[in-house]
């Protein structure tokens, strides 16, 4: 009888685990959300074994802090014993304060203060041992709780074909910052600028008449051209490599014309490979 398939979903508040967890248990995952870590294995060891390899999903994060003190040690005996991945959830500290602001919750560690630098700070620190045993780190700053939710569930869902990586290309503008956790970055400031252009302004990079002053431009199929061998070549690669999870970032100056045109392009090229593909538009 194989051994359960565990995936602990943890990281800071206004990270996303709830809807992360949602996710999982939408995959077909046996899912518990905020129980003590001291009480995992003894979870697990008591559920029924359906189907010979149960999928559990469990949540976890400091609002038990009496519990809280031992989990790299629960975490190591799990890791030990079963199939256990770990998903740690992050964000930008300016996008976590506008998300609590948004929601008007308040942070677990406030203890009813209007300030949440402190207690965020306090968060941090006190789950650095387990992001630094995470499998997964995700920062989901530029992250919808619907593509958050659609990750997930292209990493642990139930898909007819197996995929080997998980692949999200996603595009930005260099004016609002660099997403964090790229691992390739491709910069098309060099292309030609719609926003210059009258009546491409104001439309987006995904919309027909922007896309045809991009496309039509000789730098820009040879770019293409070019980027898409680069990628036929690197995720064999990284596949044979055991990478699971690969995020690729494509920015222009605002993140509204050239890296989405392009970003929508390339992915819909790369189609021969065992891979599950996502698209996120940060800024447009």
């Amino acid at each position: 009888m194989q051994s359960p398939a565990i995936v602990i979903i943890s990281g800071l508040s206004g990270s996303g685990k709830t809807v992360a967890l949602r996710a999982l248990e939408d995959s077909g995952f046996f899912c518990v959300d905020n129980l003590p870590v001291t009480l995992i294995n003894s979870f697990v060891t008591k559920l029924p074994k359906k189907n010979n390899a149960p999928k559990i999903g469990v949540g976890i994060d400091i609002r038990e802090q009496a519990f809280f003190h031992n989990v790299e040690s629960v975490l190591k005996l799990l890791k030990k014993k079963y199939r256990t991945e770990i998903v740690f959830l992050e964000a930008e500290a300016g996008v976590l304060v506008r998300r609590f602001k948004e929601t008007r919750r308040p942070h677990p560690l406030s203890a009813g203060s209007a300030d949440i630098d402190a207690p965020m700070e306090k968060e941090k620190d006190m789950l650095l041992p387990v992001r630094a045993m995470a499998d997964r780190i995700i920062d989901t700053s530029s992250y919808t709780p619907h593509q958050l939710r659609h990750l997930i569930t292209s990493l642990y869902g139930n898909t007819k074909i197996a995929r080997a990586l998980s692949l999200t290309f996603m595009s930005f503008g260099y004016k609002f910052g660099i997403p964090q956790n790229i691992d390739l970055l491709f910069d098309v400031r060099f292309l030609p600028n719609p926003n210059f252009i009258a009546g491409l302004k104001e439309l987006r990079g995904l919309d027909p008449p922007v896309r045809k002053f991009i496309f039509q431009k000789p730098q820009t199929k040879e770019f293409i051209k070019r980027l898409k061998g680069l990628l036929d070549f690197l995720i064999p690669l990284y596949i044979k490599e055991g990478k699971a999870y690969l995020t690729i970032g494509i920015g222009c100056t605002g993140g509204r014309h050239r890296s989405p045109a392009i970003t929508e392009k390339i992915a819909g090229l790369i189609k021969k490979h065992p891979v599950e593909i996502n698209t996120v538009h940060r800024d447009m």
